[in-house]
Order: C-alpha cells, then sequence, then structure tokens
C-alpha cells in the first residue's frame, strides 16, 4: 500500500471531481421513510457495486468489486459469520465500539488500516499487517484509493472524547464514486468542506457526537447524495430526515438496521 501525506488544501482537491451515479438500493425509497430497513444496500460503481451490510452500531461489511472491507468490527466472530470474508479492515479510533481486539482475534487475519493510538495498541503479530494511517494520510489498497479524515469533537464538553488529531474518519474512492465513513466527529470545518461525496455514514448521539441538528446542518453544507445515520442509538431520526430536507441538499437518507441485535 502506498501512503502520501498530503497538505488540506491537496486533500481537499483530491476529494472533487467524481460523477454521482443513482442509487440502487433494498433501502427505503424516499428520504422522509425513516422506518430501520435491514439491507443489504446496493450503490451501483465503475466495475460493479458497492454492497453495504449493517452490523452493529458502528460497524459495517462493504462488499466492493475489488475485495470485502470491515469497518470497525465488534461483535465476535458471531457477527460475520454469515458474511463474506474480510480482505480489509478500517479501525477509526480506540473506543470500544469501534476497536474490540477479541473481535479482530476472531476474524481472518487480513490488512488492517488503523489509526496510530490503534495500532499502537495491536498485539506484535497484529501490528505487523497494520498500516497505520494518520490524519491526511492517502493511500491505495484493493484497487481503491482510501484517505485518512479528521474525527473530532468541537464543542469545547465532549472534547475529551475524541480529541483533534487523534481519530480518523475514511472516504474510500470506489469505481469513481466517494463513500465517506465520518467516525465519531461533531460538524467540523475540514467535514462541511467536503465536496462530491455519493455516500456518507453520519454519527449522531450525545455526549459523543452530534446531535440531530448538527449532523443535518453537516449534510447541508458538503451535501453527499446519500446520508446513511449510524451511531445514533435513540436520536431521533424522523427529525434528521425531516431537516436534512429542510436544509434543501437533496440527499436522500436511508436509515438501516444497525439494532437488529439488541446493541448497545
Amino acid at each position: 500500500m502506498r501512503l502520501t501525506r498530503r497538505t488540506g488544501l491537496q486533500l481537499a482537491a483530491a476529494l472533487m471531481g467524481s460523477a454521482v451515479i443513482p442509487l440502487i438500493a433494498t433501502g427505503p425509497a424516499r428520504a422522509q421513510d425513516v422506518t430501520p430497513q435491514p439491507g443489504p444496500f446496493s450503490h451501483p460503481v465503475e466495475g460493479g457495486a458497492v454492497v453495504i451490510h449493517p452490523v452493529d452500531h458502528a460497524s459495517m461489511a462493504l462488499e466492493t468489486p475489488g475485495g470485502v472491507i470491515l469497518v470497525d468490527p465488534v461483535g465476535g466472530a458471531a457477527a460475520y459469520a454469515d458474511l463474506p470474508a474480510p480482505d480489509l479492515i478500517l479501525i477509526t479510533h480506540e473506543h470500544g465500539d469501534h476497536y474490540d481486539q477479541a473481535t479482530l482475534d476472531a476474524l481472518p487475519a487480513v490488512r488492517i488500516i488503523a489509526n496510530p493510538a490503534v495500532a499502537a495498541m495491536l498485539p506484535a503479530a497484529m501490528a505487523e499487517r497494520t498500516t497505520i494511517m494518520a490524519n491526511g494520510d492517502a493511500g491505495e489498497v484493493l484497487g481503491m484509493t482510501i484517505e485518512a479524515i479528521p474525527a473530532y469533537n468541537i464543542t469545547p464538553e465532549r472534547a475529551e472524547y475524541h480529541p483533534q488529531g487523534r481519530d480518523n474518519g475514511y472516504i474510500l474512492t470506489i469505481g469513481g464514486q466517494r463513500f465517506l465513513i465520518a467516525g465519531d466527529t461533531e460538524d467540523t470545518p475540514e467535514l462541511r468542506a467536503l465536496t462530491d461525496i455519493h455516500v456518507a455514514f453520519l454519527p449522531m448521539n450525545l455526549p459523543y457526537t452530534m446531535t440531530v441538528d448538527q449532523a443535518a446542518a453537516a449534510v447541508t453544507a458538503f451535501a453527499p447524495d446519500v446520508v446513511y445515520p449510524y451511531h445514533f442509538r435513540d436520536s431521533d431520526m424522523q427529525a434528521f430526515a425531516q431537516a436534512v430536507a429542510e436544509g434543501g441538499s437533496g440527499a436522500q437518507v436511508i436509515v438501516a438496521d444497525w439494532y437488529a441485535n439488541g446493541a448497545a
């Protein structure tokens, strides 16, 4: 995997210019329908599709033309028993609903990409197959480009949860489309400045990430084609969908069933 460190201007430039392909999904067709859908959800890209499998709270599996990616896997091997075997694991940060060593131990020994703090916590054998990405890094893997972007709290009383500079979000460019996995973040300037995002996964629960209104304001600012709220627990999805609609971005809201198995 080739990694480069980019300046903020270079990273912003890299996020521009991708064409938008209309959504084909097994989920709801209307942005205001917030009934949780089990998925999977399919988004066409050049060379095939990206198929999204919601797993648990902030965990998901992505089937891509280049391979299968697990994002922040937790819940043990049983949570992934009915899914395709992974080719890559992405970890955003160290909190237990994103990084679970027991689950990693139970999964196949594939390549891992993690932020520096998590990489330092991994056992030696696992660290050997881990690529460290910090905010601003970019690289290529499984035929896609991956960029690590900042994920942090901007509200002073929440800063202890996700300090600036430690945790990652990721942008995956797959078949000409950009998929944002925001990680645990608020509506930071870096998030608001993104462009040409096809699918965005945004968190919204207190006190750790965004309020519903913050998340909707971020959607209005960077205008993804499709937004999946995740990491939302008991947040009001109807209020979020309504705020997104009123914001005028045109983003389609899809509420996946992240809590089908009673996840915390």
